[in-house]
Parts: C-alpha cells; structure tokens; sequence
C-alpha cells in the first residue's frame, strides 16, 4: 500500500492494531510533560557544551578566550544542522509510518538515520581537521584569537560523530516512546563535561585544550550510551538490514528533516556574518574587534539555551503530531499546537525580562572586563532580543509543517526569521547606523518572521 498523503490513509481490511498508541488517547498535556522534559534536555546538549566551555574558558583566559570559542561556533552549529536533518528527519518519518501501520518503512528509516549520522560526521570531522585554519579565518578569527581557536576546534573536531549520535539519535529515541532513556543519554555527557571543565582547565591548566578534551569525552559517554539503546529498541526490532542505506528512506528523511537543519544551517551562516560584520564595524567604532566578538559570543550562547528549551517544548509536540496527522485526528493536533504555544509564550516573555533586567549580570557569569566591554553587552542585550517573546513561537511553527510531512513548508518557516529577514538587515543596517545597525537587527527580524510564521501555520489547519 502505498502512502500518497499523509493525511488520507485508508487501512486494508480495516485492520487495527491491537495495542492503542498513547500518543492517540492519553491527555496532551500528560504528553507534552512526559516529551517536553527529554527533549529539552536534548536540545540544551549543545549548548550547554558550549556555553559551559565558555564560562570556564572566559574566567581562566578571558575577553580573548570568550571571543575564541565564539569563532569555532560555527564549526558546532554545523554539526548540530547535520544531526537535526538525520535525526529529527528520521524520528519525524519513523511516526508517520508507525501512526499508518507501516512497520517496515518505520524500521528503514530509524536505521538509515543512524547510519547517515555516522557517516556523516566522520566525514565532516576529517575536512575540518585538514582545513582547519582557512575555516575559522572565514568564521571571523585573527591573531592571538584566532590561536586559541584553533587550538580548541582541532580536539572537538575529532569527536564529531559522536557529537552527531548525542544530537540526532536521541531524537529517534523519543521516538520510540524512551523520552527518559533520551534524556538520561544525552545529560549524562553534558554532566560530565560540567565537571571535567573545571578540573581540566584550572586543576589541569589545560586552558582551551582542556576545554575541548571535556567536551569530547562527554560525547563519548552520550554517545555510548545512545548506541546501548539500538540493540532494543521498543517498537520495532532493528535488524541490520535497516542500517544499511535506502534511497526512498534517505531522501524520506532528508526531505522532512532539512526544515530543522535548515534552521540551524542558517545559524551557522549568521554566526559567521555576525563575527565578520562585528569584527569590521567594531574596529571603526570605540569597542575595537574584540569586544564585540567576545559579546556576541556570550549573547549567542545565551541564546542558545532559550532556543534549546523552546526549541525542546517544540520537539515535544513531533511524535504528538506525527501520529496523530498519520491516523487523521486533526482536532487533537490542533489542540496540541494550542498547549504547546501556550508554554512556549510564557517561557519567551520570562526570557525577555530576564535579559532587559539583568544583562550585566549574566555577562559578568562568563568573566571581567572593562566598562566599554559592559556597555557594549548590556546594549546588545537589551537592544538585539528585545523581540525574543516572538522567537519561541516561530520555532514551534518550523518544527510544526516537518511533524506533518511537509518539509518544504517547514524549510521555508525555518529560513524566514535568519536567512529571509536577519542576514540582508545585518549586511544592509550597519551601512547606514554602523555597529547599531546590527544591534537592531535582530528585533526587527524577530517579529516579522514571528508574525509570518504563525500566519502560514494558521492557514494550513484552515485546509482540515
């Protein structure tokens, strides 16, 4: 039987499965609280990483360590942009075919996954070893900076598939139905990092080197334990005939999964304008290169976390979705979509008095600097987010039209707010208005594609 709309599905002999999957009878709110937690947990991996390494590596090198790590950044969004298409591609298409009965397709789909996230990240992690100097030049590093950078990229280069297996594969565990065993995987390794940081870096005086061999390790424990998991896996028995790869499986997973790597693709690109725009406009303004660097950095690691746990809430609606869009029960999505926003606007406007209140604050977390390294952070703070209530809403719009089938919708939800509006405002803005034109950047951004976005989702449910 062939599957010609996700939505119009008509079983043969009406043939119903024995079991009832929760995910079309249990409450919502049940299910958003059972998802939510591992799949925030998932989507803060990365970012805790980072944003732990930065905090050590600010206090132990300072400004030029801060605005180093930001420089190998984009390296990480990369990888994460790669782990999101595989694994949200791969966890989105595996509910869509267990939610039409579709067994063997979901099996091929899981595998094939896993085994493009693999691949994948051995090969990324070999062209950046060997062309690493030229990246982060082009990622905005020079001088002492772009030494420190180097330093730390090389290490946690070598570590990429198993960064790739802690991002993406956690996704096809929630899944199947182990939100927790997801969560406890991925935590696991951001934990040990936390406490491998401190020790290496100042019991060790490893400085960035430290930094990056923490991170690496964590990943191997994530990483591990997520690969423990595949030998059995819940709802379906993985063979190893469902590893090897499909093209009707791998452009399945491509085609749903690119929205949400798209996303973070495009994150990766505005990370590498951010610091290259910055580091121009800052030498021509009072802050100097480096200044603005480090502060980006910082703000974008902050950024992260909000991200990571509206971004979770959002991830905690896909199997929600997926099955019930598989089974046509269309009021249940909608009510779904409804609770999830819902949550994710009370998170958004906490983050937004959160960061006009108290920006100094949060910035002194990741180390000292002058009074002009201050006023530039709490000014990008204040100035930059100022439109963050708006931004958790919009991810939840991109992951809805993948949890659906639909990734094209989804690519272009994902690329409006950075890739449509962001990236032609930070090039254009700071011609006329120098530094601050990037500053402005972002709000303007931010509540245009928020605004869009919802728009487009609210005419797709108008069609059921």
């Amino acid at each position: 039987m062939k599957l010609k709309n996700w939505g119009m599905i008509i079983l043969e002999n009406n043939a119903v499965s024995k079991q009832i999957n929760p995910l079309e009878t249990e409450s919502i709110g049940k299910l958003i609280v059972r998802y939510s937690i591992p799949a925030i947990a998932s989507s803060l991996v990365n970012s805790i990483y980072n944003i732990v390494d930065q905090i050590f590596v600010g206090n132990s090198i300072g400004e030029l360590g801060n605005a180093a790590t930001n420089v190998s950044f984009p390296f990480v969004l990369v990888v994460a942009a790669m782990a999101m298409t595989f694994g949200i591609g791969g966890a989105s298409a595996f509910s869509l075919f267990l939610g039409s009965k579709q067994e063997k397709k979901a099996k091929s789909v899981a595998g094939n996954a896993m085994t493009l996230m693999l691949l994948t990240g051995i090969v990324a992690g070999i062209i950046t070893l060997i062309f690493l100097k030229p990246i982060l030049i082009a990622f905005g590093g020079r001088g002492q900076t772009l030494e420190y950078a180097i330093e730390y990229t090389r290490i946690i280069a070598v570590g990429t598939p198993l960064a790739m297996l802690g991002t993406g594969a956690s996704q096809l565990i929630r899944a199947d139905g182990s939100p927790q065993y997801a969560m406890i995987s991925t935590l696991s390794g951001a934990i040990l990092n936390c406490i491998l940081d401190p020790v290496l870096i100042f019991g060790f005086g490893m400085g960035m080197t430290g930094a990056a061999y923490a991170t690496v390790i964590g990943q191997l424990v994530s990483a591990i334990l997520i690969l423990l998991y595949f030998r059995r896996f819940k709802t379906v028995k993985l063979e190893a005939k469902d590893y090897l790869l499909k093209r009707d499986s791998v452009l399945q997973i491509i085609r749903i999964g690119i929205a949400s790597g798209a996303m973070q693709f495009a994150s990766t690109i505005i990370s590498v304008v951010l610091n290259n725009v910055l580091g121009y406009y800052g030498e021509l303004s009072q802050y100097g290169r480096d200044i603005p660097l480090a502060c980006v950095g910082i703000i974008t690691k902050v950024c992260a976390l909000f991200d990571g746990v509206a971004l979770g809430i959002a991830q905690s609606m896909q199997p929600i979705i997926g099955y019930n869009y598989g089974a046509g029960n269309y009021e249940r999505i909608k009510a779904a979509f409804r609770k999830v926003a819902c949550v994710i606007l009370c998170i958004s406007c906490s983050a937004f008095l959160c960061f006009q209140i108290f920006p100094r604050q949060i910035t002194s977390i990741f180390g000292g600097g002058d009074e002009l390294y201050f006023d530039f952070a709490v000014r990008y703070f204040r100035i930059y987010l100022f439109c963050i209530f708006i931004v958790g809403l919009q991810l939840l719009c991109a992951q809805f039209f993948p949890s659906i089938g639909k990734g094209g919708k989804g690519v272009i939800v994902s690329l409006l707010r950075r890739v449509f509006l962001l990236l032609p405002l930070i090039l254009i803005l700071p011609y006329f208005m120098g530094i601050d034109g990037v500053l402005w950047a972002g709000p303007i951004a931010d509540g245009l594609a928020g605004i869009l976005s919802l728009l487009l989702v609210r005419n797709e449910m108008k069609k059921w």
